[in-house]
């Protein structure tokens, strides 16, 4: 049998992403967006847990806050099975999903609707 056979040239193993998820592919809970940030909650993982290297590694970065965008990046996996695995870490209540909130003053829709008026006009 030839070991190529669960190889694509271009996008590498197929199979692993699969059963890294344990063939899951949706989330539970879909507000996971590019810009939230994710923070270990510092809760001990449960006995019952079945948190496998990857989970793990995950969790070890999140120990100081960082968005989903950076933490996929420095993880040599696809987004999508990224995403699972921050599911399966916030269903055990070992992380946590923050939603970035702006900060400083929120301009007015009247200043927005002027400035976009005075744009069109150029």
């Amino acid at each position: 049998m030839s070991s190529d056979r669960w190889l694509d040239a271009d996008a590498g193993p197929v199979v692993r992403p699969y059963t890294v998820t344990r063939g899951r592919t949706r989330l539970r809970d879909d507000s996971l967006d590019l810009i939230s940030v994710l923070e270990a909650t510092g809760v001990p993982v449960s006995r019952r847990a079945r948190l496998d290297p990857e989970h793990r590694r995950l969790l070890a970065i999140c120990r100081r806050p960082i968005t989903f965008a950076d933490l996929a990046s420095e993880i040599d996996l696809p987004v999508g099975v990224v995403r699972v695995l921050v599911d399966d870490l916030r269903d055990e209540n070992v992380l946590r999903v923050l939603k970035p909130t702006p900060t400083g003053d929120v301009p007015d829709e009247l200043v927005l609707r002027k400035l976009l008026n005075g744009l069109r006009a150029l």
